[in-house]
């Protein structure tokens, strides 16, 4: 090949490159743009299984549809200033979407207040808080959660039994115990014996459960959150009282299934975060590209106790980070 031709063929292959760069260069903005849709997950508390495992499904649902979350979540629950902060923050970083569980009906309002100023759709999930601008609620019904949850302790106390109320009085918990209630109401014989409110602070649910249990007999605690089922199984214990006193509690982080498995709590009506996690990403993506979406979405609750808490397909559910 003589000096010409040469000269000619790193011509033609600078302009191969050249052409080829140009066409990625294009493509590049486009694929990019598809995959910088960003949606925020705003949620009551950044510590614990439970947001983490909601977390863990929002973001297998980003990697399936192709979208960034934004994970936002104050150091503990009942923040609500803390949780407004980082509303703001959310908008002010940019978003398309926000998928939100609210400490409270100011928070939803200032996120479908923003959101509605930007056109962008907003979710709730774990709450039963709505408000106009809130394209869909996913998450359970703490209604139901209550009743299953009386229904299982009179199961265990019998239908004269003396059983105290041990959880959260407002939102998700104020549905749970109307729901309890409405549950035990069926049961004239069953006697509610006390009814005490922790909401966040073990130690103080402990307390709670050590002053029900002192002033009168008891047959059985409905213990409305983990916090509370925590405290309550921790008093048990201590007094050598695991078994003889019934617990059924509602959720089902790692403390509350040890108890279980030592006996000590009978049985939790377990949630289903992770779905609750996909489920918000998933119908974020769909009502960012103008499609339906449904206006609640029930994730549904399963009791588990000793009896099947090592089923595969509760493994499952109860552990979904474990590969």
């Amino acid at each position: 090949m003589n000096q010409s031709s040469k000269q000619g063929w790193r011509t033609l292959l600078f302009l191969l490159l050249a052409a080829a760069a140009v066409l990625g260069a294009c493509a590049g903005p486009a694929d990019d743009h598809v995959k910088q849709k960003n949606v925020a997950l705003i949620v009551r508390m950044k510590h614990g299984d439970y947001w983490r495992t909601v977390k863990l499904g929002a973001e297998m649902a980003a990697r399936e549809f192709g979208v960034n979350v934004n994970f936002y979540a104050p150091d503990y629950e009942e923040d609500v200033k803390g949780q407004l902060a980082l509303v703001r923050q959310a908008f002010a970083d940019g978003t398309d979407a926000v998928v939100i569980a609210p400490d409270g009906q100011q928070v939803l309002d200032e996120a479908a207040a923003r959101a509605k100023e930007q056109r962008i759709p907003v979710l709730t999930i774990d709450s039963e808080l709505t408000g106009p601008g809130v394209a869909s609620c996913i998450g359970t019904d703490h209604y139901d959660s209550g009743q299953k949850a009386g229904e299982k302790l009179i199961e265990l106390v019998g239908p004269y039994g003396r059983i105290a109320v041990l959880g959260a009085g407002g939102g998700n918990g104020g549905q749970r115990e109307k729901g309890l209630l409405d549950a035990i109401a069926r049961y004239p014989g069953v006697t509610i014996a006390a009814r005490e409110y922790a909401v966040s602070d073990q130690n103080q649910a402990s307390e709670l459960a050590a002053g029900i249990i002192a002033a009168q007999p008891i047959d059985g605690i409905a213990a409305l959150n983990a916090v509370s089922a925590l405290g309550a199984a921790h008093e048990i214990e201590k007094r050598g009282l695991a078994g003889k006193v019934k617990v059924v509690a509602i959720d089902s982080p790692p403390d509350v299934l040890a108890y279980i498995q030592e006996g000590v709590i009978q049985a939790t009506i377990m949630q289903k975060p992770f779905s609750m996690g996909y489920l918000g990403v998933k119908h974020a993506v769909e009502a960012i590209n103008g499609l339906p979406v449904p206006a609640r979405v029930d994730t549904g609750t399963k009791i588990i106790d000793m009896d099947n808490m090592f089923w595969s397909e509760n493994q499952k559910l109860l552990f979904p980070f474990v590969k």
